[in-house]
């Protein structure tokens, strides 16, 4: 559902989502709305989503450690 002004909340549309992958790893992806980040489990990192718009940047991601992916945390 599109919102018109995401100030506090960041929303990741799913059909976005699905089409979406790892630029590293070709892999699927996984919406974690408490960090605002999209989780790439097969390549052990986390990359975020600003103002709305995932930067799909391995530079610009952050490596995921065994606490941080949703799985763990119970989400």
């Amino acid at each position: 559902m599109p919102t018109g002004g995401r100030d506090k909340c960041t929303l990741i549309e799913p059909k976005l989502l699905e089409l979406l992958v790892c630029p590293l790893t070709k892999g699927p992806l996984e919406w974690d709305a408490e960090r605002k980040e999209l989780i790439s489990a097969s390549a052990g990192l986390a990359y975020p989503v600003r103002d709305g718009v995932p930067v799909m940047l391995p530079s610009e991601a952050r490596p995921l450690d065994a606490d941080s992916t949703p799985a763990s945390r119970g989400s």
